[in-house]
Formats: structure tokens, sequence, C-alpha cells
């Protein structure tokens, strides 16, 4: 167990670095504040240096809102901040206290879509696709883990670098912007008919959508797999 200033006092720390990626990023990017208390709390819990993206953020900053909020990804946000984005810290269930033995040994969850997609980053038993330490997004639409085949520096990199039009090309529809302009840190979007149905698949813009909170969300497409596949898909996220 390395104590917190080990973790925080290191050659080369990655905010700097993060930080120009994130100023120069073709895409907005809004970088929330930071509780310095809760920052190195998560970075002590984690057990991960600030030389690495994953540290950065935790103790950097409160999270990010990524594509106008399409994506949020956790940090440790000040109380009652602008947004409500809960904290990597509340979405994962850290402990209150620093715990040496916890461990989120299926994976840790770093981001949330508008959707309800899911990224996290694989732990030491995996519940659904990729390799330890490797970046998976569960995917709403099919309802299965995605291995997306790198760490969690490339994915926040590659997130940043305007890739997700790409990634989104067949869940996005024209005036998307403006709903997910209107939602808050702990809402999605469900989608009716919803988001796995051929119906959708053929033709996202002609659903209906509504805000609903993010846990629901996240239920549905849980309670969604089980019931389809007898496969349940693992923690998605507290919120």
């Amino acid at each position: 167990m390395r104590e917190l200033s080990q973790l925080i006092d290191v050659e080369e720390p990655a905010w700097p670095e993060l930080r120009e990626t994130l100023d120069t990023s073709p895409v907005s990017v809004e970088v929330l504040p930071l509780d310095d208390d809760l920052g190195s709390a998560s970075i002590l819990q984690l057990q991960v240096t600030a030389r690495s993206y994953l540290g950065a953020v935790a103790l950097h900053c409160g999270g990010l809102l990524v594509d106008g909020g399409w994506l949020r990804v956790f940090g440790s946000p000040v109380s009652g901040a602008a947004h409500g984005v809960p904290s990597l810290a509340r979405v994962n269930r850290f402990p209150e206290a620093f715990d040496p033995v916890w461990r989120p040994e299926t994976g840790l969850v770093v981001a949330h879509d508008v959707l309800g997609g899911v990224f996290a980053l694989n732990g030491a038993a995996p519940a659904g696709a990729g390799r330890p330490g490797e970046v998976v997004y569960f995917a709403p639409d099919s309802l299965r883990w995605e291995a997306l085949g790198v760490g969690h520096s490339t994915w926040l990199a590659w997130l940043v670098s305007g890739a997700l039009d790409e990634f989104y090309a067949d869940l996005r529809w024209s005036g998307w912007r403006e709903e997910v302009r209107t939602l808050n840190g702990k809402q999605g979007l469900s989608l009716f008919p919803p988001l796995w149905s051929r119906e959708a698949r053929q033709d996202i813009a002609a659903t209906s959508r509504r805000a609903v909170s993010m846990g629901e969300l996240l239920g549905v497409a849980r309670d969604s797999c089980r019931q389809f596949d007898g496969v349940d898909p693992g923690f998605l996220g507290a919120v």
C-alpha cells in the first residue's frame, strides 16, 4: 500500500499533458471544478499515481463533459457543482474511509454516455469482454460488453480527438445536441422503441425520447440482459 505522498509527488505528472490535450481538443470539453479533499481520497483509494491519466483526472478535476455533455467522464467534483455529475467515488461505491483491501475486481466505471453506454476499466477479474487493464464499453444498442483494445490513457486521448462522431454515427440524430443540453449529469435519454430494437437500429431519429435518471436507464439495460440472454452484465455504475 502506497501513501498519498508517494502517489502525488511524482516526476512527470500527467495533468499538464492531459490539460493541454483537453484545451486543444476539436470537440467541446468542459473541465468541472475539483474538490481537493475528494481528489486526494480518490487517488489514495485507487492506488494509482498522478503520472497516469486516471490518477490525473481523479486528483485534478471534477470530471469532464465531452461533446456537449453527451459523455461524462468521472472525477472528483465539488458538492453542488453545476450539472450534478457524480464523482468517480460515488459511481464506483468507494468505501467511505480508505480501505487498503478494497478493489473494483470486475472493473472501474470511468464514464457514462447519455444513452446508458458505460465505459469501464477492467479489473483483475473482468465480468465482460477484454483483458485486465483494458477499457471496455457496454453498448446499450446490443446489450453487450465490447473490448476497445486500449488502456485508459489511450482511451481518454481518443475520446477528445473527435472520434466520437464515428463511434456514435448510428446512435445520433438531428437535434441531439439540443436534447442533451437539457439534461443534468445524473440523467440520460430513454428511447422508445428501445435502442436495441430493430426499429431503433433502422431509424433512431423516429424514436421518442425522454429524460430519465441514469440509474433507471442502467437498471432497465441490466434487466433486459437478464431477460433476453439470461446473462447479467454486472455492475454498470451507481448514480
